[in-house]
């Protein structure tokens, strides 16, 4: 014959459980719901609220733009769209291709010895008024000639292009490790030249990795000198302060030749080199951690701790983990003497017109 408890007992464990439940219900912390996903017209919207006042395909843009964010899951803030725009309107002023004055001529100083050795007949690089249309007159050429693609595809002269005048290599490798989102036409490096390609490989250089940076400027930085510059820059400084050994504050931390990492040390290394022992580290320590340089992951290296914490002990202060590069540019295209520095300050300025050109919108 089943048992069953006493009704007191029943009343009693159904009181705990019913207590259980309310203390569950009032002492579970409590969370916002988290801000909904914008719709691709709101986002439309956002980035439109951005753009300057007298733009052409104004629509345009802002699927463009929007759509590179939504592709590369950038979260579609003024800061993030502000940024976009900024170094677009610095680097082409929102043409997808922009014309170059004088790019034949240009082209055929740069490249005269070049052009003879391909045969290409200089009043063709005349004719060229874009880079675009420059980088189709050698690939047209190179078409043409026997074996062309196995020997001179290197040599087209047009390393970037496009509204925000992105590196074709770096599109290249990009899309190695990303699939592109859109159909690649006749190549990858037509699509750089696009206003949609342009754009996306732009915005991917410019916000598709990881940094901790305290202010936007330092990725406007970056994208003229490469990913990371900035931190790599406060890094060398850090180490020609505590070693005494002046450095270039450029960035690279290790010597490259012909696209490899060198054997021979370059003069950040040595640098790092000096102050080895206090810093716990051998050489061989040393070059394997410098080799992140391009990676967020030399941040978390034990070099990079060692130095930044030598370096605070020594000042009394946390010292800046980020500083502009000092770069001096140098390019054909060039009438004046550029800096890292002063792109990324001029890009700065535009950015912050857009941030306020947006809350201006808004408040209409």
């Amino acid at each position: 014959m089943r048992r069953f408890p006493p009704l007191r007992a029943v009343a009693a464990h159904g009181a705990i459980v019913l207590a259980a439940l309310v203390a569950a219900c009032t002492e579970a912390p409590t969370r916002a719901p988290g801000p909904r996903p914008l719709t691709a017209a709101e986002g439309r919207a956002l980035v439109s609220a951005h753009l300057p006042a007298k733009l052409g395909d104004r629509a345009g843009w802002a699927t463009d733009i929007f759509a590179a964010m939504a592709s590369l899951r950038v979260d579609p803030t003024p800061r993030n769209v502000c940024a976009i725009v900024a170094i677009t309107e610095q680097e082409s002023g929102f043409e997808a291709d922009p014309v170059v004055p004088n790019l034949g001529h240009i082209a055929e100083r740069a490249l005269e010895q070049e052009r003879e050795k391909a045969g290409i007949p200089s009043l063709v690089l005349d004719a060229a008024h874009t880079e675009r249309e420059l980088s189709d007159v050698f690939d047209d050429f190179i078409d043409r000639v026997p074996l062309g693609k196995r020997f001179l595809a290197d040599r087209n002269p047009v390393r970037t292009g496009g509204p925000m005048q992105v590196s074709v290599a770096y599109a290249q490798a990009h899309a190695e490790r990303k699939p592109y989102p859109y159909p690649v036409g006749d190549s990858l490096r037509h699509e750089v030249f696009s206003r949609r390609g342009g754009v996306y490989f732009g915005s991917a250089h410019l916000l598709d990795y990881p940094a901790d940076y305290p202010d936007m400027i330092y990725r406007f930085a970056d994208f003229n000198a490469g990913q990371y510059a900035s931190r790599n820059a406060a890094f060398q400084k850090a180490v020609s302060g505590l070693s005494g050994v002046p450095l270039a504050y450029d960035g690279d931390l290790v010597r490259f030749e012909h696209g490899r990492i060198a054997e021979k040390p370059g003069s950040t290394e040595l640098a790092v080199r000096v102050i080895a022992p206090r810093l716990g580290l051998d050489a061989a320590h040393i070059r394997r951690d410098l080799e992140h340089e391009q990676d967020y992951e030399f941040g978390r290296t034990e070099l990079y701790r060692a130095v930044f914490a030598e370096a605070d002990a020594e000042a009394g202060r946390r010292v800046p983990r980020a500083m502009l590069p000092r770069i001096d540019l140098s390019s054909p295209k060039f009438t004046r003497k550029l800096t890292t520095e002063g792109f990324a300050r001029r890009v700065d300025r535009r950015y912050r017109a857009c941030l306020d050109r947006g809350q201006t919108t808004v408040k209409k």
